[in-house]
């Protein structure tokens, strides 16, 4: 199980980590002073959430948070390559935003529920965060999908330029199977459905 939970946990804490440090670059640049603010106070969740998931991974046997973060070469990263793709405009940013927290609150719901008790504890522990990174979301892709023709259409390329990218959220875990029949979590294709769903409503 060890192996299986430990590439878990690396995928969505370098998630985590990688797309809060591309948030970041906003702060100073955001659109208007609300959404500065917001990109920044999101940035900083999604690293504190990296830093929990890195800080289970030491108690799994790993090294310390600072050095898993910051000293291990690119190809030990185990993160999609979505989250690297740069910020681009604001549209991407925000689409990004929407396609990526949409399933990373469903993921965490899922983990609720994890034979794993420290997951299921820290994906209590970070629902209202989860929360409102997803209103903020939905917020603004509604106000800018509903607003001029350029929003619209600009908001609708950065769509379709992101979702090939968005899929990569799911690529199963080569523990796939374990992970599911040990309950510590019920799988990237049941993710990857319950997302699909959801952005259909």
């Amino acid at each position: 199980m060890s192996d299986a939970l430990k590439e878990l946990i690396y995928k969505i804490a370098d998630d985590q980590f990688i797309l809060g440090h591309r948030n970041s670059e906003w702060t100073g640049f955001g659109p208007m002073l609300e959404e500065d603010i917001a990109f920044s106070s999101m940035a900083q969740d999604k690293i504190g959430h990296s830093f929990a998931l890195y800080t289970m991974l030491r108690e799994l046997g790993e090294q310390d948070p600072d050095t898993v973060a910051f000293t291990r070469n690119a190809n030990q990263f185990h993160n999609c390559i979505f989250v690297e793709l740069p910020n681009g405009e604001y549209d991407f940013s925000l689409v990004r935003h929407f396609l990526f927290d949409t399933a990373e609150a469903l993921r965490f719901e899922m983990l609720l529920n994890s034979s794993y008790e420290p997951l299921a504890l820290l994906a209590k522990k970070i629902r209202g965060e989860l929360r409102y990174h997803t209103i903020h979301a939905n917020t603004f892709l509604k106000k800018l999908g509903s607003g001029t023709e350029e929003s619209i259409s600009r908001l609708q390329k950065s769509l379709d330029y992101s979702l090939p990218y968005a899929m990569g959220m799911f690529e199963p875990s080569p523990y796939e199977s374990e992970l599911i029949s040990e309950g510590i979590f019920g799988g990237e294709e049941k993710l990857r459905e319950q997302w699909t769903k959801k952005l259909r409503k």
